[in-house]
């Protein structure tokens, strides 16, 4: 399946942090950022024809693959003055850069790459800015026996912060932790039906015109996951991503070891 990975968005709670007109996917953990970190979570599982929905900081992404460094995450040699490489990232990968425009909705950046998903009858999405080791082949599997038109990931509430219970007088009568709440949050991997597209309409956004009238007449499957899920909303996200790449507690670099998604892989 073809992977979309939306891109584009100017990633605001980020700005703090990143250089000049540099967009959230590139913001780095370990020797990589973060869109080649997910990027190699679907290759993994056999999914490495994609599909980048471009916007803000688009020439960054575009030449950061343009000028790959293989030598940076793979072990090589350097003989006579070239470099041989023990292993590589993405010789085998398709790449799709398409400008889907600066201020557009993640809805409309899917209209825009929509020709490049002809004959996908189901395809995969992501922000592009999440990570985790989440089984893909569970959640494709899954996905196909619910026979919605759409999935969604969905995980626990990640929030620190605490819920509170009110009298009509202004008394507290409960503070439970958002954690413990009975919600799930949306996060972030979709697999997708050609059937979407024809509902998004221009301008659209992903959610609340398609997911949310899905989910209204029983057509939207989520996959609950309750495993290792990381978002990268701000700084303090990113650099506990980083630490723990520092660390060797990588949880979400499935490619690591060869019996996670052997499967799905061959």
């Amino acid at each position: 399946m073809k992977v979309v990975l939306f891109c584009g968005g100017y990633g605001m709670r980020m700005r703090d942090s990143a250089g000049e007109g540099m967009p959230k996917p590139m913001q780095m953990v370990g020797p990589r950022p973060l869109i080649w970190h997910v990027m190699r979570y679907y290759a993994h599982y056999g999914h490495k024809d994609f599909v980048l929905c471009l916007g803000y900081g688009a020439e960054h992404i575009k030449n950061y693959f343009l000028s790959y460094n293989e030598a940076a995450s793979n072990d090589f040699v350097l003989r006579g003055g070239k470099v041989e490489l023990m292993a590589a990232d993405i010789d085998d990968w398709s790449i799709t850069f398409v400008d889907t425009g600066l201020e557009s909705a993640i809805g409309e950046r899917l209209r825009r790459v929509r020709e490049h998903l002809d004959g996908e009858e189901h395809f995969l999405a992501n922000y592009s800015d999440v990570l985790t080791d989440a089984p893909l082949d569970d959640m494709i599997g899954q996905f196909h026996e619910s026979g919605a038109a759409a999935s969604m990931m969905v995980v626990p509430p990640q929030s620190s912060f605490h819920c509170v219970e009110l009298s009509d007088d202004g008394s507290v009568t409960d503070i439970v932790a958002v954690s413990e709440l009975p919600v799930w949050e949306n996060g972030g991997f979709f697999v997708l039906s050609q059937k979407i597209l024809d509902m998004l309409p221009p301008g659209g956004d992903l959610v609340a015109d398609v997911c949310m009238p899905l989910a209204a007449s029983g057509g939207l499957f989520g996959y609950k996951y309750e495993g290792f899920w990381k978002p990268t909303d701000t700084f303090k996200e990113r650099a506990e991503l980083d630490a723990r790449y520092a660390a060797g507690d990588r949880p979400w670099m499935v490619w690591e070891n060869p019996e996670i998604g052997a499967d799905a892989a061959q």
